[in-house]
């Protein structure tokens, strides 16, 4: 059977292996995560339909486990590629779970009695996870993973565990692994969220009550560490008034950004009318913006709808840096860019949480991709660069290998899947081609 490689299991790559599966092709899935499904398992409801994103994942991730013709590689990341197109030679190096995967039932009876507990990188740092863990309760594969660096070596995982499933540090360990005659690899590795730290005057990680979209997305999520409320980091308490702050990191030449990363409006004003949705008039909401950006189909109806719906308060403004001002109350200053709105063209807010909307960055391994697959990156953004953005946008100067989604520039979902879509049938065509 013809193979083709894809590498990362984010909505992209979970697509486009769909999509050369139900074609015949032989599919190894390659995620660096101990779970599938990237950034949109991370999330609530998308816009803008307001469907719960794990709905329309779950059923995508059950069809991959079940397909005959995808082989799941988790934990494992690309260490070099040999050959030419239709006799590819991939290298991979597989990382321990610790965890016999065909014998754990994912019961988490291993995580009730580890006493040790640390940050969730899945819930953005705020909630808490064990040594031995699931990240989330619908994580797939649903095997838990034992984290030995933390592991303090008790024991206690060994013995609760009613199907012997976790593995000492002499039962596991690394891989060297290579995959052999693949015709074409499909590069879908996604991207990571940006750091606002590098923009000081945001004073994220300095001030309590000032979060990123990605912590509130966890936040507001049913299954995320408050249960779906919206909380004071301070206090705990239900915030009365919230300040969502527009294009941090993105058209930003400062700091070397000066691209849109294409969501963020959107993901705040679905997020704002969420909040008046589930809270009323109880937390006023506020939105700091230059400009509304809206790029897909039926989308800026959708953000009129939303602010006409809830009535939320929208500042065409540049914002200052953050501040402690009277009572110790953070204080924003912002200098208005448009006419009508308040008459004074200063702004001054005292907001009990501020909400960053952080646009997206290049992956953490865009670089080591880019060297093992020889592709060219963009001196704008970093991004990998396609062989022509309009008529070949997932092509690349190397024949066999292809680029999608976000690890090309940033994208909402639908865009994402769509060139899933179409880079599954150009290495469908690479793989019938003798």
């Amino acid at each position: 059977m013809r193979k083709v490689a894809v590498i990362g299991a984010g909505i992209t790559g979970i697509q486009a292996a769909l999509d050369l599966s139900k074609h015949g092709i032989e599919v190894h899935l390659i995620e660096k995560e101990p779970y599938i499904g990237g950034h949109v398992a991370q999330l609530g409801r998308i816009f803008p339909t307001g469907d719960w994103s794990a709905c329309i994942l779950a059923s995508k991730i059950n069809e991959v486990l079940r397909a005959p013709g995808i082989t799941l590689h988790t934990m494992t990341e690309v260490t070099g590629l040999e050959g030419e197109p239709g006799n590819f030679t991939l290298h991979l190096r597989k990382h321990p779970r610790f965890v016999d995967i065909d014998k754990c039932t994912g019961c988490c009876t291993c995580s009730d009695v580890c006493p040790v507990e640390l940050y969730n990188e899945f819930d953005a740092g705020l909630g808490v996870r064990k040594a031995i863990y699931k990240p989330y309760n619908e994580a797939a594969p649903i095997a838990a993973i034992r984290d030995s660096d933390h592991c303090i070596n008790c024991n206690l995982c060994f013995d609760a565990c009613p199907n012997d499933a976790v593995l000492r540090n002499d039962e596991d360990g690394i891989a060297d692994l290579s995959i052999q005659g693949i015709c074409s690899v499909v590069v879908s590795t996604g991207y990571r969220m940006y750091d606002p730290r590098n923009e000081p005057r945001y004073r994220y990680l300095t001030m309590p009550d000032v979060i990123t979209s990605l912590e509130f997305e966890r936040m507001i999520s049913p299954g995320g560490p408050t249960g779906g409320e919206v909380r004071r980091l301070s206090n705990g308490k239900i915030p009365k008034s919230i300040v969502f702050v527009q294009c941090v990191g993105s058209r930003n030449i400062a700091v070397g950004r000066n691209f849109c990363s294409a969501v963020c409006c959107m993901y705040t004003i679905k997020n704002a009318g969420l909040v008046k949705e589930k809270y009323g008039d109880s937390i006023n909401v506020t939105i700091l913006k230059a400009e509304t950006r809206a790029y897909g189909k039926d989308y800026q109806e959708y953000n009129h709808r939303i602010k006409k719906t809830y009535e939320i308060k929208v500042l065409r403004c540049t914002p200052g840096s953050i501040e402690y001002g009277e009572g110790n109350r953070m204080r924003i200053v912002a200098e208005k860019v448009k006419k009508g709105f308040p008459e004074t063209p200063i702004v001054v807010l005292e907001p009990e949480l501020v909400v960053l909307a952080v646009g997206m960055a290049p992956s953490k391994d865009v670089e080591s991709i880019s060297r093992i697959m020889g592709l060219d990156r963009s001196s704008v953004d970093g991004f990998f660069c396609p062989n022509e953005q309009v008529l070949d946008p997932t092509g690349t100067p190397r024949p066999g290998i292809y680029i999608a989604g976000t690890a090309i520039a940033p994208k909402d979902i639908n865009d994402c899947v769509n060139q899933a879509e179409a880079v599954s049938m150009k290495a469908f065509v690479d793989a019938y081609s003798d």
